[in-house]
Protein backbone atom coordinates (compact mmCIF):
# COMPACT_ATOMS: atom_id res chain seq x y z
CA UNK A 1 0.00 0.00 0.00
CA UNK A 2 1.34 3.55 -1.15
CA UNK A 3 2.22 5.89 2.09
CA UNK A 4 0.05 8.83 2.19
CA UNK A 5 2.27 12.06 2.20
CA UNK A 6 -0.75 14.33 3.21
CA UNK A 7 -1.83 16.01 6.70
CA UNK A 8 -5.44 15.30 6.49
CA UNK A 9 -6.65 14.98 9.78
CA UNK A 10 -3.91 16.55 11.69
CA UNK A 11 -5.70 19.64 12.58
CA UNK A 12 -8.22 17.99 14.37
CA UNK A 13 -5.96 15.39 16.20
CA UNK A 14 -3.58 18.13 17.60
CA UNK A 15 -6.57 20.06 18.89
CA UNK A 16 -7.59 16.54 20.34
CA UNK A 17 -4.18 15.59 21.80
CA UNK A 18 -4.18 19.76 23.05
CA UNK A 19 -7.23 18.84 24.77
CA UNK A 20 -6.45 15.67 26.20
CA UNK A 21 -2.97 16.54 27.41
CA UNK A 22 -4.80 19.96 29.07
CA UNK A 23 -6.98 17.65 31.39
CA UNK A 24 -4.17 15.57 32.49
CA UNK A 25 -1.49 18.52 33.37
CA UNK A 26 -3.64 20.89 35.01
CA UNK A 27 -4.22 18.73 37.81
CA UNK A 28 -0.13 18.30 38.01
CA UNK A 29 0.95 21.26 40.04
CA UNK A 30 -1.93 20.44 42.70
CA UNK A 31 -1.91 16.22 43.15
CA UNK A 32 1.24 16.55 45.44
CA UNK A 33 -0.46 18.42 47.85
CA UNK A 34 -3.78 16.93 47.76
CA UNK A 35 -2.30 13.57 47.75
CA UNK A 36 0.09 15.14 51.31
CA UNK A 37 -3.24 16.66 53.13
CA UNK A 38 -5.35 13.17 52.85
CA UNK A 39 -2.20 10.91 53.59
CA UNK A 40 0.01 12.99 55.78
CA UNK A 41 -1.83 16.20 56.81
CA UNK A 42 0.39 19.37 58.12
CA UNK A 43 3.71 17.39 57.27
CA UNK A 44 6.05 18.33 54.26
CA UNK A 45 7.52 14.40 53.94
CA UNK A 46 5.05 11.27 54.11
CA UNK A 47 6.43 7.59 53.51
CA UNK A 48 2.60 6.65 52.65
CA UNK A 49 2.48 9.06 49.59
CA UNK A 50 5.66 7.95 48.25
CA UNK A 51 5.04 4.31 48.40
CA UNK A 52 1.18 4.54 47.20
CA UNK A 53 2.59 6.68 44.25
CA UNK A 54 4.99 4.28 43.34
CA UNK A 55 2.86 0.79 43.61
CA UNK A 56 -0.02 2.70 41.56
CA UNK A 57 3.23 3.10 38.71
CA UNK A 58 3.82 -0.09 39.08
CA UNK A 59 0.70 -1.66 38.63
CA UNK A 60 0.27 0.91 35.90
CA UNK A 61 3.27 -0.09 34.31
CA UNK A 62 3.03 -3.53 34.33
CA UNK A 63 -0.54 -3.14 32.80
CA UNK A 64 0.51 -1.03 29.65
CA UNK A 65 3.00 -3.28 29.27
CA UNK A 66 -0.05 -5.73 28.06
CA UNK A 67 -2.06 -3.35 27.01
CA UNK A 68 0.25 -0.90 24.06
CA UNK A 69 1.22 -3.53 21.82
CA UNK A 70 -2.42 -4.95 21.90
CA UNK A 71 -3.56 -1.12 21.31
CA UNK A 72 -1.41 -0.66 18.09
CA UNK A 73 -2.16 -3.88 16.96
CA UNK A 74 -6.11 -3.04 17.24
CA UNK A 75 -5.20 0.10 15.81
CA UNK A 76 -3.87 -1.07 12.61
CA UNK A 77 -7.24 -3.36 12.00
CA UNK A 78 -9.61 -0.94 13.46
CA UNK A 79 -8.49 2.16 12.93
CA UNK A 80 -7.11 4.33 15.21
CA UNK A 81 -10.21 6.84 16.17
CA UNK A 82 -11.82 3.40 17.33
CA UNK A 83 -9.20 2.72 19.81
CA UNK A 84 -8.49 6.53 20.43
CA UNK A 85 -12.16 6.68 22.09
CA UNK A 86 -11.48 3.92 24.90
CA UNK A 87 -8.48 5.67 27.11
CA UNK A 88 -9.81 9.11 26.53
CA UNK A 89 -13.17 8.15 28.01
CA UNK A 90 -11.67 6.52 31.14
CA UNK A 91 -9.67 9.01 31.62
CA UNK A 92 -12.52 11.40 32.64
CA UNK A 93 -13.14 9.14 35.57
CA UNK A 94 -10.59 9.91 38.48
CA UNK A 95 -10.58 13.46 37.53
CA UNK A 96 -14.47 13.44 37.80
CA UNK A 97 -14.01 11.99 41.11
CA UNK A 98 -11.71 14.60 42.50
CA UNK A 99 -14.09 17.42 41.08
CA UNK A 100 -16.31 15.81 43.32
CA UNK A 101 -14.74 16.16 46.28
CA UNK A 102 -10.98 15.94 47.98
CA UNK A 103 -11.60 14.39 51.39
CA UNK A 104 -9.64 10.86 52.37
CA UNK A 105 -12.24 8.81 51.38
CA UNK A 106 -12.68 10.11 48.09
CA UNK A 107 -8.75 10.24 47.61
CA UNK A 108 -8.99 6.98 48.06
CA UNK A 109 -11.56 5.63 45.36
CA UNK A 110 -9.66 8.81 42.98
CA UNK A 111 -6.39 6.75 43.43
CA UNK A 112 -8.04 2.73 43.35
CA UNK A 113 -9.70 4.42 40.20
CA UNK A 114 -6.77 6.21 38.59
CA UNK A 115 -4.39 3.49 38.88
CA UNK A 116 -6.94 0.99 36.72
CA UNK A 117 -7.46 3.40 34.28
CA UNK A 118 -4.05 4.24 33.55
CA UNK A 119 -3.65 0.70 32.69
CA UNK A 120 -5.64 1.29 29.28
CA UNK A 121 -4.67 5.28 28.88
CA UNK A 122 -1.21 5.84 30.04
CA UNK A 123 0.76 6.22 27.08
CA UNK A 124 -1.80 4.62 24.80
CA UNK A 125 -3.43 7.63 23.60
CA UNK A 126 -0.05 9.32 22.34
CA UNK A 127 1.08 6.00 21.30
CA UNK A 128 -2.24 5.89 18.90
CA UNK A 129 -1.50 9.83 17.75
CA UNK A 130 2.00 8.98 16.76
CA UNK A 131 0.78 6.20 14.90
CA UNK A 132 -1.94 8.31 13.35
CA UNK A 133 0.90 10.58 12.27
CA UNK A 134 2.57 8.05 10.74
CA UNK A 135 -0.27 7.15 8.91
CA UNK A 136 -0.54 10.31 6.76
CA UNK A 137 3.15 11.83 6.82
CA UNK A 138 5.99 11.12 4.57
CA UNK A 139 9.00 8.84 6.28
CA UNK A 140 11.07 12.43 5.56
CA UNK A 141 8.92 14.71 7.40
CA UNK A 142 8.27 12.26 10.46
CA UNK A 143 10.42 13.32 13.14
CA UNK A 144 9.67 16.91 12.38
CA UNK A 145 6.06 16.18 12.46
CA UNK A 146 6.66 13.73 15.85
CA UNK A 147 8.18 17.21 17.08
CA UNK A 148 5.54 19.33 16.41
CA UNK A 149 2.82 16.26 18.10
CA UNK A 150 4.92 16.52 21.07
CA UNK A 151 5.27 20.74 21.05
CA UNK A 152 1.56 20.59 21.18
CA UNK A 153 2.05 18.75 24.14
CA UNK A 154 4.64 20.74 25.96
CA UNK A 155 1.63 23.97 24.91
CA UNK A 156 -0.93 22.44 26.83
CA UNK A 157 1.57 21.86 29.46
CA UNK A 158 2.28 25.36 29.56
CA UNK A 159 -1.35 26.47 29.10
CA UNK A 160 -2.84 23.94 31.49
CA UNK A 161 -0.30 25.45 34.28
CA UNK A 162 -0.67 28.55 33.90
CA UNK A 163 -4.09 28.06 34.60
CA UNK A 164 -3.68 26.03 37.37
CA UNK A 165 -1.57 28.61 39.16
CA UNK A 166 -4.29 30.83 39.15
CA UNK A 167 -7.35 28.65 39.81
CA UNK A 168 -8.30 27.12 43.35
CA UNK A 169 -7.83 23.10 43.68
CA UNK A 170 -11.74 22.41 43.42
CA UNK A 171 -11.98 24.67 40.35
CA UNK A 172 -8.79 23.01 39.18
CA UNK A 173 -10.56 19.52 38.91
CA UNK A 174 -13.74 20.60 37.51
CA UNK A 175 -12.27 22.30 34.64
CA UNK A 176 -9.80 19.62 34.21
CA UNK A 177 -12.88 16.98 33.91
CA UNK A 178 -14.83 19.57 31.57
CA UNK A 179 -11.65 19.90 29.47
CA UNK A 180 -11.57 15.91 29.04
CA UNK A 181 -15.03 15.14 28.45
CA UNK A 182 -15.17 17.95 25.63
CA UNK A 183 -11.41 15.93 24.30
CA UNK A 184 -13.91 13.17 23.73
CA UNK A 185 -16.45 14.49 22.21
CA UNK A 186 -14.50 16.52 19.98
CA UNK A 187 -12.63 13.50 19.24
CA UNK A 188 -15.72 11.45 18.19
CA UNK A 189 -17.01 14.35 16.18
CA UNK A 190 -14.31 15.85 13.92
CA UNK A 191 -11.68 13.61 13.64
CA UNK A 192 -11.19 11.62 10.36
CA UNK A 193 -10.14 7.97 10.68
CA UNK A 194 -6.83 7.11 9.14
CA UNK A 195 -7.24 4.15 8.37
CA UNK A 196 -10.39 3.82 6.19
CA UNK A 197 -10.09 -0.15 4.43
CA UNK A 198 -9.44 -3.56 6.23
CA UNK A 199 -6.42 -3.80 4.03
CA UNK A 200 -4.01 -2.13 6.28
CA UNK A 201 -4.20 -5.43 8.32
CA UNK A 202 -3.20 -8.11 5.71
CA UNK A 203 0.50 -6.97 5.01
CA UNK A 204 2.14 -8.66 2.04
CA UNK A 205 5.92 -9.52 2.92
CA UNK A 206 8.23 -8.13 0.23
CA UNK A 207 11.74 -9.23 0.47
CA UNK A 208 13.28 -5.90 1.60
CA UNK A 209 11.48 -5.77 4.30
CA UNK A 210 11.99 -6.92 7.85
CA UNK A 211 11.62 -10.81 7.73
CA UNK A 212 8.47 -11.55 9.28
CA UNK A 213 5.47 -9.16 10.80
CA UNK A 214 6.19 -7.24 13.59
CA UNK A 215 3.59 -8.68 15.75
CA UNK A 216 1.42 -11.79 13.73
CA UNK A 217 -2.30 -11.96 14.80
CA UNK A 218 -3.61 -15.01 16.02
CA UNK A 219 -6.20 -16.43 14.95
CA UNK A 220 -9.65 -14.67 14.82
CA UNK A 221 -10.97 -17.41 17.13
CA UNK A 222 -8.57 -17.59 20.06
CA UNK A 223 -9.25 -15.26 23.08
CA UNK A 224 -7.29 -11.87 21.95
CA UNK A 225 -5.74 -11.95 25.90
CA UNK A 226 -3.40 -14.61 24.69
CA UNK A 227 -2.27 -12.33 22.30
CA UNK A 228 -1.62 -9.75 24.87
CA UNK A 229 0.43 -12.21 26.53
CA UNK A 230 2.03 -13.60 23.34
CA UNK A 231 3.28 -10.17 22.41
CA UNK A 232 5.87 -10.02 25.14
CA UNK A 233 7.66 -13.11 23.65
CA UNK A 234 7.22 -11.60 20.47
CA UNK A 235 9.14 -8.23 21.80
CA UNK A 236 12.04 -10.08 22.10
CA UNK A 237 12.32 -11.69 19.03
CA UNK A 238 11.52 -8.21 17.18
CA UNK A 239 14.81 -6.69 19.30
CA UNK A 240 16.57 -9.65 18.28
CA UNK A 241 15.70 -9.11 14.13
CA UNK A 242 16.77 -5.54 13.74
CA UNK A 243 19.46 -3.97 14.87
CA UNK A 244 18.40 -0.38 14.96
CA UNK A 245 15.30 -1.44 17.00
CA UNK A 246 17.26 -3.24 19.63
CA UNK A 247 19.52 0.21 19.96
CA UNK A 248 16.12 2.32 20.15
CA UNK A 249 14.44 -0.06 22.54
CA UNK A 250 17.48 -0.04 24.78
CA UNK A 251 17.94 3.90 24.67
CA UNK A 252 14.40 4.35 25.47
CA UNK A 253 14.17 1.55 28.27
CA UNK A 254 17.17 2.96 30.43
CA UNK A 255 16.18 7.05 29.64
CA UNK A 256 12.29 5.90 30.52
CA UNK A 257 13.81 4.34 33.92
CA UNK A 258 15.56 7.74 34.83
CA UNK A 259 12.51 10.48 33.39
CA UNK A 260 10.45 8.25 35.65
CA UNK A 261 12.76 8.25 38.79
CA UNK A 262 12.84 11.88 38.35
CA UNK A 263 9.00 12.17 38.03
CA UNK A 264 8.94 9.76 41.10
CA UNK A 265 11.80 12.02 43.21
CA UNK A 266 11.50 14.86 42.23
CA UNK A 267 8.37 17.31 43.73
CA UNK A 268 8.75 15.10 46.75
CA UNK A 269 12.40 16.37 47.40
CA UNK A 270 11.57 19.77 46.26
CA UNK A 271 8.82 19.80 48.81
CA UNK A 272 11.14 18.17 51.61
CA UNK A 273 14.11 20.44 51.09
CA UNK A 274 12.48 24.16 49.66
CA UNK A 275 8.96 23.77 50.96
CA UNK A 276 7.46 24.17 47.28
CA UNK A 277 4.02 24.02 47.25
CA UNK A 278 1.09 23.91 44.11
CA UNK A 279 2.07 27.35 43.10
CA UNK A 280 5.86 27.16 42.80
CA UNK A 281 5.47 23.55 41.19
CA UNK A 282 3.22 25.67 38.42
CA UNK A 283 6.00 28.12 38.00
CA UNK A 284 8.69 25.74 37.32
CA UNK A 285 6.26 23.41 35.56
CA UNK A 286 5.79 26.79 33.27
CA UNK A 287 9.54 27.08 32.07
CA UNK A 288 9.13 23.38 31.75
CA UNK A 289 6.58 23.42 29.12
CA UNK A 290 7.15 26.80 27.33
CA UNK A 291 11.18 25.55 26.89
CA UNK A 292 9.63 22.28 25.31
CA UNK A 293 6.83 23.88 22.97
CA UNK A 294 9.55 26.72 21.57
CA UNK A 295 12.06 23.97 21.29
CA UNK A 296 9.83 21.15 19.36
CA UNK A 297 7.46 23.77 17.40
CA UNK A 298 10.42 26.05 16.32
CA UNK A 299 13.38 24.51 16.67
CA UNK A 300 13.40 20.39 15.79
CA UNK A 301 12.16 21.28 12.50
CA UNK A 302 15.38 23.00 11.61
CA UNK A 303 17.56 20.77 13.47
CA UNK A 304 16.61 17.16 12.31
CA UNK A 305 17.39 18.02 8.75
CA UNK A 306 20.71 19.51 9.79
CA UNK A 307 22.09 16.72 12.06
CA UNK A 308 19.50 13.78 11.90
CA UNK A 309 17.61 11.52 14.26
CA UNK A 310 20.48 9.61 15.86
CA UNK A 311 22.74 12.69 16.98
CA UNK A 312 19.97 15.05 18.12
CA UNK A 313 18.90 12.15 20.31
CA UNK A 314 22.59 11.64 21.55
CA UNK A 315 22.07 15.39 22.57
CA UNK A 316 18.63 15.23 23.95
CA UNK A 317 19.94 12.67 26.15
CA UNK A 318 23.35 14.30 27.51
CA UNK A 319 21.21 17.33 28.23
CA UNK A 320 18.57 15.23 30.17
CA UNK A 321 21.84 13.77 32.49
CA UNK A 322 22.95 17.67 33.12
CA UNK A 323 19.55 18.05 34.19
CA UNK A 324 19.27 15.61 36.64
CA UNK A 325 22.76 16.27 38.16
CA UNK A 326 22.01 19.64 38.65
CA UNK A 327 18.74 19.23 40.60
CA UNK A 328 20.49 16.70 42.71
CA UNK A 329 22.67 18.90 43.69
CA UNK A 330 20.44 22.25 44.27
CA UNK A 331 21.86 24.58 46.72
CA UNK A 332 18.98 27.16 46.34
CA UNK A 333 15.61 26.96 45.76
CA UNK A 334 16.00 29.25 42.32
CA UNK A 335 18.80 26.39 40.97
CA UNK A 336 15.39 23.69 39.79
CA UNK A 337 14.33 26.75 37.76
CA UNK A 338 17.66 27.37 35.97
CA UNK A 339 18.11 23.59 35.37
CA UNK A 340 14.43 23.87 33.64
CA UNK A 341 16.23 25.66 30.80
CA UNK A 342 18.40 22.39 29.93
CA UNK A 343 14.52 21.04 28.35
CA UNK A 344 14.83 22.82 25.49
CA UNK A 345 17.18 20.39 24.69
CA UNK A 346 16.40 17.06 26.61
CA UNK A 347 12.67 17.01 25.40
CA UNK A 348 14.47 15.62 21.83
CA UNK A 349 14.98 12.54 22.30
CA UNK A 350 11.48 10.34 22.65
CA UNK A 351 10.52 11.93 19.04
CA UNK A 352 14.07 11.27 17.62
CA UNK A 353 13.64 7.07 19.00
CA UNK A 354 9.64 7.26 17.84
CA UNK A 355 10.73 8.35 14.23
CA UNK A 356 13.85 5.99 14.16
CA UNK A 357 11.38 3.15 15.15
CA UNK A 358 8.53 4.28 12.59
CA UNK A 359 10.90 3.81 9.49
CA UNK A 360 12.31 0.48 10.05
CA UNK A 361 8.40 -0.68 9.37
CA UNK A 362 5.75 -0.35 6.87
CA UNK A 363 2.61 1.57 7.55
CA UNK A 364 0.61 -1.30 8.31
CA UNK A 365 2.74 -2.12 10.90
CA UNK A 366 2.82 1.59 12.94
CA UNK A 367 0.49 0.99 15.46
CA UNK A 368 2.24 -2.16 16.55
CA UNK A 369 5.40 -0.50 16.46
CA UNK A 370 4.92 2.36 18.65
CA UNK A 371 2.88 -0.01 20.90
CA UNK A 372 6.45 -1.91 21.57
CA UNK A 373 8.12 1.18 22.31
CA UNK A 374 5.08 2.65 24.38
CA UNK A 375 5.37 -1.15 26.40
CA UNK A 376 9.33 -1.06 26.62
CA UNK A 377 8.31 2.81 28.44
CA UNK A 378 5.93 0.85 30.78
CA UNK A 379 8.23 -2.04 31.72
CA UNK A 380 10.43 1.17 32.74
CA UNK A 381 7.67 2.43 34.71
CA UNK A 382 7.33 -0.88 36.75
CA UNK A 383 11.02 -0.76 37.69
CA UNK A 384 11.51 2.99 38.30
CA UNK A 385 9.51 2.80 41.57
CA UNK A 386 10.95 -0.80 43.14
CA UNK A 387 14.47 1.15 43.27
CA UNK A 388 13.55 4.98 43.36
CA UNK A 389 10.27 4.97 46.05
CA UNK A 390 12.55 3.39 48.59
CA UNK A 391 15.80 5.42 48.13
CA UNK A 392 13.23 9.06 47.84
CA UNK A 393 11.96 7.67 51.53
CA UNK A 394 14.84 6.96 52.73
CA UNK A 395 17.27 9.92 51.87
CA UNK A 396 14.02 12.58 52.95
CA UNK A 397 13.87 10.64 56.19
CA UNK A 398 15.49 11.14 59.07
CA UNK A 399 17.27 7.55 58.64
CA UNK A 400 19.14 8.41 55.97
CA UNK A 401 22.95 7.08 56.08
CA UNK A 402 24.19 10.58 54.86
CA UNK A 403 23.25 14.22 54.43
CA UNK A 404 22.18 13.86 50.88
CA UNK A 405 18.16 14.59 49.65
CA UNK A 406 18.89 14.49 46.25
CA UNK A 407 20.35 11.04 45.94
CA UNK A 408 17.83 9.36 44.36
CA UNK A 409 17.79 11.84 41.12
CA UNK A 410 21.50 11.23 41.22
CA UNK A 411 21.23 7.68 40.90
CA UNK A 412 18.26 8.58 38.17
CA UNK A 413 20.72 10.81 36.13
CA UNK A 414 23.35 7.79 36.12
CA UNK A 415 20.88 5.59 34.29
CA UNK A 416 20.52 8.39 31.76
CA UNK A 417 24.32 8.38 30.78
CA UNK A 418 23.70 4.87 30.32
CA UNK A 419 21.04 6.14 27.63
CA UNK A 420 23.09 8.80 26.37
CA UNK A 421 26.06 6.07 25.84
CA UNK A 422 23.99 3.74 24.42
CA UNK A 423 22.84 6.41 21.91
CA UNK A 424 25.96 7.29 20.47
CA UNK A 425 25.93 3.18 19.20
CA UNK A 426 23.40 4.34 16.77
CA UNK A 427 24.01 4.44 13.42
CA UNK A 428 21.76 6.33 10.84
CA UNK A 429 18.86 4.46 9.84
CA UNK A 430 17.53 3.25 6.71
CA UNK A 431 13.31 4.20 5.81
CA UNK A 432 12.10 0.71 5.06
CA UNK A 433 10.79 1.88 2.04
CA UNK A 434 14.51 2.83 0.63
CA UNK A 435 15.89 -1.00 1.31
CA UNK A 436 16.45 -2.91 -1.84
CA UNK A 437 16.42 0.71 -3.72
CA UNK A 438 19.26 1.05 -6.24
Amino acid sequence: MEETTTFHGLGHLFFTIFLYCFSSFIVAPAITDISMAALCPGKDECSLAIYLSGFQQVITGVGSLMMMPLMGSLSDKHGRKCLLTLPMTLHILPLATLAYSRGTTIFYIYYVLKTFTSIVCEGSVLCLALAYVADNVSEGRRASAFGILTGITSCAFVCATLCARFLSIATTFQVAAAIAILSTLYMRVFLPDSIRDNSLGVPSILSEKLSSPLLEDCPAHRNRIFRAIRSVREMASLMKSSVPLSQVAMVSFFSSLAEAGLHASSMYYLKAKFHFNKDQFADLMIIFGAAGSISQLLFMPILVPALKEERLLSIGLFFGCAHMFLICVAWSSWVPYMAAIFTFFSIFPQSCMRSIVSKQVESYEQGKAQGIISSICSLANVISPLAFSPLTDWFLSERAPFNFPGFSIMCAGFTMTIAFIQSLMIRATTPISDMGSP
